[in-house]
């Protein structure tokens, strides 16, 4: 019994990752308030641990969830009266609003996923911008409040607190839940994008856990992404991510070796990377680029095209990829992006010139806790011979890294540049 429970709680916990997004999606727009939404979708998920075990696993197990959860929505609402009576006002005031549509979604009637409604949702500039990408990756794209913290570099108490103002926000400023009117889309944009390409960014390099890589949530992203071009396909930055998102998860199956160790991008095997995905992003990269000035996401896809496009790690175009990163950090100004620029200066002027800018980057307080940082001055001082100072750096990333692969990956290069032991 008690190997069948565990088999039942795994169920339910690939389940709840799987659908966490859309069953949340459904019961926002059902019933318009999401606190209400997340707590029926845990009293599910408690129903199924339940159920589950003795009953087995439903045919449609996210299909199940949904009905539960909804049952029990309905269930406290009977039962709380003032609750039921705040959401209809909600409700109506959404109603009054209307679903406005944009012009290229008018075929199908509505926007073609829940969740990409409320992504756009929870852009909705009376939220902070900081809050906006913060409450989306947690409640919808379920990602966990340390995961969303880490993806943008704050405390996981820090974290905490802005989604719980976010959420009262919503509540007392009556957010609707509806998707925006096309006058309202660019201005939601920007943060629908960054919320997209954190959830991509989690997903592509996994911030905690036994894995390296959450390929559920990358590819998740890259169907958002998809989604948002067919509707926006003359937003350049809209192309830009979408080309980029293509062409960095073309390499995921080369990110791992045989054992599961952490492969970087001078020790992958390029017969490994998928082609077909890398000629549809190197398609996106020039309307990303032209029509107008540059923009971020389409410089960093030109980045990426670069890593690509090239044989090996020799022959990569560091002096162009080194102009990109010079462009992006005019109009992204940003520790991590000057951390890149720094990386690719190692490669095209040797390793002292980077980690002079690295050893510039010291005092950024956004770094702290970014083990990236302290593993690149690491590799820069290994390259240099400086091994005292690299086994130090290194175990500062290892303190810092978040996934087990990564601790593996670090402990190997410690083990590297330390004395060995006397036999």
């Amino acid at each position: 019994m008690e190997a069948r429970a565990t088999g039942a709680d795994r169920a339910v916990e690939s389940v709840f990752r799987e659908e966490h997004g859309r069953l949340l999606a459904s019961l926002v727009r059902r019933f318009g308030d999401l606190d209400l939404a997340e707590e029926v979708a845990s009293e599910a998920v408690e129903a199924a641990l339940v159920h589950w075990p003795v009953q087995g696993v439903p045919a449609r197990p996210g299909a199940w969830l949904l009905t539960t959860a909804r049952r029990k929505a309905v269930d406290r609402l009977r039962r709380d009266q003032a609750y039921a009576a705040r959401l209809a006002v909600l409700q109506a005031e959404a109603d009054r609003a209307g679903p406005a549509l944009p012009a290229d979604a008018a075929a199908d009637g509505e926007l073609p996923d829940e969740r990409l409604q409320l992504f756009f949702t929870c852009a909705h500039p009376a939220l902070l911008p900081e809050a906006r990408g913060a409450l989306t990756l947690r409640c919808l794209a379920g990602l966990t409040t340390p995961e969303v913290a880490r993806a943008h570099l704050v405390p996981p108490a820090t974290m905490a607190q802005r989604i719980v103002r976010a959420k009262k926000k919503i509540r007392e400023a009556r957010i609707p839940f509806r998707v925006p009117g096309a006058d309202e889309l660019p201005a939601r944009l920007p943060g629908v994008l960054q919320v997209l390409y954190s959830l991509f960014t989690e997903g592509y390099a996994a911030s905690s856990g036994p894995e390296p890589q959450r390929l559920d949530l990358a590819e998740e992203a890259i169907r958002l992404a998809r989604i948002l071009h067919r509707l926006l396909p003359a937003e350049r930055e809209v192309t830009g991510l979408l080309a980029l998102m293509l062409l960095v998860h073309a390499r995921h199956g080369a990110r791992t070796g045989p054992g599961g160790e952490l492969l970087l991008l001078e020790d992958q095997d390029r017969g490994r990377w998928d082609r077909t995905m890398i000629e549809e992003g190197l398609a996106l990269v020039p309307p990303a680029l032209t029509g107008g000035p540059p923009a971020p996401y389409g410089v960093q896809a030109a980045i990426a095209a670069l890593h690509d496009e090239a044989a090996d790690l020799a022959s990569t175009d560091w002096p162009q990829i080194v102009a990109l990163y010079d462009v992006l950090l005019a109009l992204t100004p940003s520790p991590v992006v000057a951390l890149n620029r720094a990386a690719a200066v190692a490669m095209r002027d040797g390793p002292e010139a980077g980690l002079a800018l690295l050893d510039d980057l010291a005092g950024e307080e956004r770094l702290r806790g970014h083990h990236p940082y302290p593993a690149a001055r690491a590799d820069l001082l290994h390259r240099l011979g400086r091994f005292p100072e690299a086994a130090a750096a290194y175990r500062e990333a290892l303190d810092l890294a978040g996934t087990e692969p990564e601790r593996a990956h670090l402990r190997s290069r410690l083990s590297a540049v330390e004395p060995s032991e006397p036999g």
